[in-house]
Parts: structure tokens; sequence; C-alpha cells
């Protein structure tokens, strides 16, 4: 992402690996299927040569997958980046954040890790979310900042339409 002329960077980040953490036990346990049939229909050194090759992808897969997604906030905008041949981008300026919502379930808060849902303005995209995000609290406090610093510029959310 380009910044403009004294745009600031106030967030930036990717999904917590602990997100991940769903992925990597579903792939031990596919993992151990995998070397357990293979072990026994072909051989004990080639069970675990397969075992090895389903975990190490396992793990690859969830580093890309974790990598391939940017998270920014910046004193102006908010922006998602998801992808590594094909890209999809979300922005969206920050005086059209009319809400931030945060959610963890008991497992997430544990991990410490959450989803932080914005809510904005005259947008037909619904999903504008940073999921996985590590101390959700982190991202709320720097769009929080965000606005507060859009107000003292003088820039404030569109007027909202009269029903």
């Amino acid at each position: 992402m380009d910044l403009h002329p004294g745009e600031h960077i106030l967030f930036s980040g990717h999904p917590s690996w602990r997100s991940t953490l769903a992925l990597y036990i579903k792939g031990v346990v596919l993992t151990v299927v995998v070397g357990a049939i293979v072990w026994f229909a072909v051989g004990h050194g080639a069970g675990i040569g397969a075992a090895i090759a389903v975990f190490a992808l396992v793990l690859l897969v969830g580093f890309i997958e974790r990598l391939s997604t940017l998270y920014m906030v910046t004193d102006e905008r908010l922006h998602i980046r998801r992808g590594i041949l094909s890209r999809r981008t979300q922005e969206t300026r920050i005086e059209r954040v009319q809400n931030v919502n945060t959610d963890q379930s008991i497992l997430q808060r544990i991990l410490q890790i959450g989803i932080v849902d914005f809510d904005t303005a005259g947008t037909e995209d619904s999903d504008f979310t940073f999921r996985g995000v590590a101390n959700p609290g982190d991202v709320v406090q720097a769009v929080d900042q965000a606005r507060r610093d859009a107000v003292t510029r003088g820039v404030d959310a569109p007027a909202r339409p009269e029903l």
C-alpha cells in the first residue's frame, strides 16, 4: 500500500499464528492417518516419509495463509490485502468507519486473538473484517486514534441521509 504524503501507519500486521491453530491440529490428525495408512500398506520408512511430507505441507499452507493477508490501519485509511498470486484488496477511508466491533470466543480469549469487524458508511462490502489478529484491542485503539486525528484535522464522518 502506498501511503499518502503525511499519512502514518498506526497498526500493521498479519493474522496471528495462533489463528491457524485449528488448521495445524487438523493437519496433525491428517498426518497421523496418512502416515499410518502408508506404514501398513507400504512399509515403515514410507509411512514415516509420508507423514513428514504431509506435516510439512500443512505447515507451509498455514504459513502462506497467514502471510498472504495483511491488515493495516493508518491515520487516513483501513486496508486489507489478501492473496499471493491473485490479490484482493479492500480499503476504506477512516472517516467512513461508524462502528468497530470485536468478537472473541473463550478459546480465542485464551489464545489472545480475535476478530475486529468494521461497520462503514456507504459501503456495499459487508465483510470488512480483520480476522485472527493478536490483541484485537490494539486494533480498536489504533482506529480510535485515527478517528481522533481525523476530527483534529477537521475531517469527520459523512452526514447521514435523512429518512
